[in-house]
């Protein structure tokens, strides 16, 4: 009998064959379709450090104690097993996408060349390149001669060297050589006839010197092969007693780079006593996923791949909203009205300056904020650094463990510390995932406080690329529950008092789930008094399993559920009485859709939220979370129509069922809707 619910990792995977799905489109522009297939590489770069890791922790964790109870998902083993063969079957399907690109690569006169395909000009050329960028960058390793195999980074790429003498062949000796991309790039563009473009990937350039690199030596025969390592990601928080915070964090990613191996992958062709001797060294067993790769290595770069291209067409560039007119203060403009804006359609720049505004404005006293994930230039930290300058008092909630910022999160606390800004490092047991503002200005004798609540992150780069919403508001009710959560968040010892009686914003994990679970069940009621009764969420991932039965017995008593989900999707639906009532997809384009939106019909007096949330436990009982009504009318019916425009994609939306084909909804209908294509006409249309 199959588990009433589908396992949240198989059901990633399926999302990222969404992703490859992308790359195998032939309608996406090629430079697209190469920025997928990275795109896809570093997904499952992440999803083997972060979930492949996690799931061979619980495999030790069962072991020790022999026993553990699984009865509402499959086992941790059983689990890896599969993930085992769908990650195969995907790599040869990703094999198999880039040799298509490749070959509509070189119809567009664009070569990637190795070592092997060089002219006499190129030749001399990538001598240059390598004595004057590369060279310095590189310190071979002479692994057999040091006492302690080194530390080898999960983000690095290596080149494994075997040397030899050619008058005496059956000595040699093994070299490492870290693949320098992070400094000089991993692609090299060489000269080439007019009209075409050779691109040279740096380790293969490296592979072409490597007598020039050696020349020291007595060696005189090379053979190389690139591999790279992933490494358990997860942060082990010393727990010894007197260390705060930031010493336990900062102790614990040294730890992570000491990370136990989950994947090691290597060039097919590489010398099998190397091969052998990497893996004894790096004490991988079979269940280490040893995977054999072809040439290349680490697509994750190719996500920036050279703009080489023709007639690729750039993305409609985001507009100011129409309500926002520079000849305005932003700030003027919400204390009269709320606004939403809408990324990557709208443009990020009224955050920004609403933060300038504060900080220049004699009348703001403070201004309160949450940080999670921030841009490497980030403009939001020089407007509050600015605030702090001018006298402001300025308080940033700054989350040290979001995961993979915590270095950067960390580099930001002391920069801001240093300008007298109060930084906030976040719970002991609960991250802060919440997107909030709230800034006090004094008006007249009053004040007032207006700010924002978002569905993303203050990060004015990936604002660019991520569909999200974000509420700028003044309205009283609402800022008064800001108000509150900052509140906890300052004095989180106290307990949980400040955000226990919301009565406008859902908190997790105080009152989100709850509250949730009563506006289901208000349309069940509903729904069983003869009356239309409709729920539509909208999320990055679905796997709360009380909330995903609780959609399952609202499709049961008559609701129509329709689900807007970008990832995991733990929704095992396949009977026939709710089927109908349900509409499932999955939209995979351009932009990550990365907004969460619940939408309850009310008997036509809809309920409307955004949310920071994913229904998944860990956003629901172990982190901060705000979701905001939206009151605001005009704001309101905007929001239905962007997420109707949503639900009738029928181009990129893939349908989610329990089989996890990732069909498409009608790519072949006569009047094709491509959502977020018709989300920038719906926006742009109303800025008119």
């Amino acid at each position: 009998m199959k588990p009433k619910h589908i396992a949240r990792d198989i059901s990633w995977l399926s999302f990222n064959a969404r992703v490859l799905q992308e790359a195998n489109d032939p309608t996406v522009s090629l430079q697209d379709r190469i920025r997928f297939m990275g795109i896809f590489s570093n997904n499952l770069d992440e999803f083997f450090r972060v979930r492949v890791a996690t799931l061979k922790r619980m495999v030790e964790w069962t072991k020790l104690r022999k026993k553990a109870s699984f009865d509402r998902i499959e086992s941790p083993q059983s689990v890896l097993d599969e993930i085992q063969r769908i990650v195969l079957r995907q790599q040869n399907e990703f094999n198999r996408i880039w040799e298509n690109v490749y070959k509509e690569l070189r119809k567009a006169g664009v070569y990637l060349v190795d070592e092997k395909k060089l002219s006499a000009e190129q030749r001399r050329f990538v001598r240059t390149y390598f004595d004057e960028v590369v060279r310095p960058y590189i310190i071979p390793l002479m692994i057999e001669n040091i006492p302690q195999f080194p530390y080898l980074r999960d983000k690095s790429l290596y080149l494994g060297v075997v040397m030899r003498d050619k008058k005496d062949a059956y000595q040699e000796k093994f070299s490492l050589i870290e693949i320098p991309a992070r400094s000089v790039g991993r692609f090299v563009l060489l000269p080439t006839k007019p009209g075409t473009h050779a691109i040279m990937l740096l380790e293969d350039l490296i592979r072409f010197n490597l007598p020039e690199l050696f020349s020291h030596t007595k060696y005189n025969q090379f053979e190389a092969g690139v591999f790279k390592i992933t490494k358990d990601a997860e942060i082990d928080m010393d727990q010894e007693v007197g260390l705060n915070l930031v010493e336990k964090l900062q102790k614990g990613l040294k730890s992570r780079r000491k990370g136990k191996p989950v994947r090691f992958i290597y060039e097919r062709t590489m010398n099998p006593r190397l091969l052998q001797y990497l893996i004894d060294k790096l004490q991988l067993s079979r269940k280490s996923n040893i995977i054999p790769g072809g040439h290349i290595h680490h697509f994750r770069h190719f996500m920036d791949f050279p703009r080489v291209l023709p007639n690729q067409t750039p993305r409609p560039a985001p507009f100011r909203h129409p309500a926002l007119k520079k000849s305005r203060l932003v700030s003027e403009v919400i204390q009269e009205r709320d606004v939403m804006l809408h990324f990557p359609y709208h443009s990020f720049d009224p955050v920004i300056d609403l933060l300038r505004e504060a900080a220049m404005d004699d009348a703001v006293l403070s201004i309160q904020i949450t940080a999670y994930r921030l841009a490497s230039n980030s403009k939001v930290i020089n407007a509050l650094i600015n605030a702090s300058r001018n006298g402001k008092k300025v308080l940033v909630c700054l989350e040290l463990k979001a995961r993979f910022d915590e270095e950067a999160n960390l580099e930001w606390k002391s920069v801001l510390e240093e300008e007298g800004v109060q930084v906030l490092v976040g719970l002991p047991n609960k991250k802060v995932h919440a997107k909030l503002c709230c800034i006090h200005k004094k008006k007249g004798k009053e004040l007032v406080a207006y700010g924002f609540i978002s569905t993303g992150n203050l990060n004015e780069k990936t604002a660019q690329v991520y569909a999200d919403h974000c509420l700028l508001t003044a309205s009283a009710p609402l800022m008064r529950e800001v108000e509150k959560v900052f509140e906890y968040l300052t004095d989180w010892k106290k307990g949980l008092g400040p955000i226990r009686t919301m009565r406008h914003l859902l908190v997790a994990p105080t009152n989100m789930r709850r509250k949730i679970l009563d506006h289901i069940q208000a349309e069940i009621r509903l729904a069983r008094k003869g009356k239309p009764a409709e729920i539509i969420v909208k999320l990055n991932s679905l796997s709360d399993l009380t909330l995903v039965d609780a959609l399952y017995k609202a499709a049961k008593a008559g609701v129509k559920v329709h689900l807007i989900i970008r990832g995991i999707f733990c929704q095992r639906l396949k009977f026939e009485e709710v089927e109908a009532r349900v509409q499932s997809i999955s939209i995979v384009d351009q932009y990550l859709e990365h907004a969460r939106v619940m939408i309850f019909a009310r008997d036509g007096d809809p309920l409307v939220y955004i949310s920071s949330a994913d229904w998944m436990v860990r956003n629901l009982d172990h982190r901060i979370e705000v979701a905001t009504p939206v009151y605001d009318l005009r704001i309101k019916q905007e929001l239905i129509g962007l997420i109707r425009i949503q639900l009738a994609d029928n181009q990129k939306a893939r349908i989610l069922e329990p089989g996890l084909s990732n069909r498409y909804v009608s790519p072949t209908a006569k009047k094709k809707n491509r959502s977020q294509e018709q989300t920038y006409v719906f926006l742009r249309a109303k800025s008119r």
